[in-house]
C-alpha cells in the first residue's frame, strides 16, 4: 500500500511585515494561519499519512506564546500526524519556541523533530529522517546523519530538512548547504525540502514545496503544498502541486519614453489590469521608468492614487520615471516676475546632469507645479 504525505514549509507564523505599510500587515499575519486552517482541511479531506512542516513553522526564536497556541488551534482539523522541522528563522536552541512548546503541551500528533533521529510513522512503513537546524546558519550539511541512519527492510525513507541543495537554487544566498546527491547516499525515497520560499523540483526525488502563503514580490511560485505518493521503497514518487494562498504579491515593470502616440497612462492601466485578477487580494510592486512631461506625471500620479485604494497594496517605484518640463509646464507655474526666475533656475540645474542637485530639482519643480495647479483648480 502506497505512502501519502503532504508536504508544506516555511510557514513563518507571527511574520511581522514591517515593509508593508498600513491595515495590510495584520490582514497578512492573519492569514498565515488561515493557510495552516486550509492545509488540515486538505490533509483531513485527501486522507494523507502525515504532513511534513520542512522548517520555519515560526518566524523567530522570539515567537510568543499565544502565537504558538494560535498554531496548534489552527492545525487541529487534521488528526494525522504533523512533522514540524525548525529552520533557521525557528532553530532548535536551548530556548525557541520549540522549548516553549514543549511547555505549553502539545497534541500527541504533533512531533517536533528537535533531533536527527528516525521518526517512524504508519505502523512502521514510513521512516521520516529529519534534519532540525539549532542556529541560524549551519557550517556543515546537517542531513548528512540520514547516510548511516538505521530504518527496517522496504520502509519508505523520507529525509526532512531546511536549507540550500548545492549549486541548485539560481538566486539568494547559499546557506545551510545540503548535499545534492543525499537521496543516493541515504537511500531516501523523497527529502521534502524549505527555505526556498517558491515551489520547485530539484531533481524527481528533490522538491521545495514553498510557503503556503505569499510573502514577498520575486516570481518564484509560492503559495503552494504538495501531495506526495509513494508505492514503496525504491519507486519513483508522484508529486501533486495545489494552490493554497489567497494574497497574490505581483511585481510589475513599465517602460516607456515622451512622445509617440502612445498614451502612457493606457500603458500603465493595461499593465496593471494584465497582472491583477483580484484587487482587493493582489499586492503589488510597480516600477516605472522612462521620461515624462510634468503634466504626464501628474496624470500618472493621479492613476496610481485611483489604484492604491483599489488594491490591497501597492508599492510604487518611481525612481526611474525622469522628469522633463515642457514649456506648458513651466508656463502653467509662472509665466513672468520671480516665480519664473526660480523656475527657470531650476529648470537649469535640472537639464544639467554634472549637477549634484539634479534629483532635488527636479522634485522642486515637479512640487512646484502641483501645487499650482492644484491651487489653480
Amino acid at each position: 500500500m502506497s505512502i501519502t504525505l503532504l508536504h508544506t514549509a516555511d510557514w513563518q507564523l507571527g511574520k511581522p511585515f514591517g515593509s508593508i505599510e498600513g491595515d495590510t500587515a495584520a490582514l497578512l499575519r492573519e492569514e498565515r494561519f488561515e493557510a495552516v486552517k486550509r492545509i488540515a482541511a486538505l490533509a483531513q479531506d485527501r486522507k494523507v499519512d502525515a504532513v511534513l512542516v520542512a522548517g520555519d513553522v515560526f518566524d523567530s526564536a522570539t515567537t510568543p506564546d499565544q502565537i504558538i497556541q494560535r498554531a496548534l488551534e489552527s492545525m487541529k482539523t487534521y488528526s494525522g500526524p504533523w512533522v514540524l522541522l525548525p529552520g533557521n528563522h525557528d532553530p532548535a536552541q536551548s530556548e525557541s519556541p520549540w522549548t516553549r512548546l514543549n511547555r505549553i503541551g502539545f497534541p500527541k500528533n504533533v512531533i517536533p523533530a528537535v533531533n536527527p533521529e528516525v521518526i517512524t510513522l504508519v505502523g512502521g512503513r514510513l521512516a521520516v529522517l529529519p534534519a532540525p537546524l539549532t542556529r541560524k546558519n549551519e557550517p556543515d550539511d546537517v542531513t548528512q546523519w540520514m547516510d548511516t541512519a538505521e530504518t527496517t527492510p522496504n520502509v519508505i525513507r523520507v529525509g526532512l530538512a531546511h536549507g540550500s541543495i548545492c549549486n541548485k537554487l539560481p538566486e539568494g544566498d547559499a546557506t545551510n548547504q545540503i548535499a545534492d546527491d543525499r537521496p543516493v547516499k541515504a537511500n531516501l525515497d523523497y527529502l521534502a525540502l524549505g527555505d526556498w520560499h517558491g515551489t520547485k523540483e530539484i531533481a524527481p526525488k528533490i522538491w521545495y514545496s514553498g510557503t503556503p502563503e505569499p510573502d514577498r514580490f520575486p516570481r518564484n511560485d509560492p503559495g503552494n503544498v504538495l501531495i506526495v505518493s509513494i508505492d514503496k521503497s525504491g519507486s519513483a514518487p508522484k508529486v501533486e502541486k495545489i494552490a493554497t494562498g489567497r494574497y497574490q504579491w505581483h511585481r510589475c515593470e513599465i517602460a516607456y519614453g515622451v512622445g509617440g502616440d502612445v498614451d502612457p497612462i493606457s500603458v500603465i492601466e493595461a499593465a496593471i489590469e494584465d497582472a491583477v485578477e483580484n484587487p482587493n487580494e493582489t499586492l503589488l510592486r510597480l516600477q516605472i521608468s522612462g521620461t515624462t512631461d510634468l503634466a504626464g506625471r501628474r496624470r500618472i500620479e493621479d492613476s496610481l492614487n485611483i489604484w492604491e485604494a483599489r488594491l490591497r497594496y501597492l508599492r510604487r517605484r518611481l525612481k526611474e520615471l525622469v522628469d522633463e518640463p515642457s514649456a506648458d509646464d513651466l508656463d502653467a507655474i509662472d509665466k513672468s516676475g520671480f516665480v519664473r526666475a526660480a523656475v527657470d533656475e531650476l529648470k537649469t540645474m535640472a537639464d544639467d546632469p554634472t549637477n549634484q542637485r539634479q534629483d532635488i530639482a527636479r522634485t522642486a519643480l515637479r512640487i512646484l507645479y502641483f501645487e499650482h495647479i492644484a491651487a489653480g483648480n
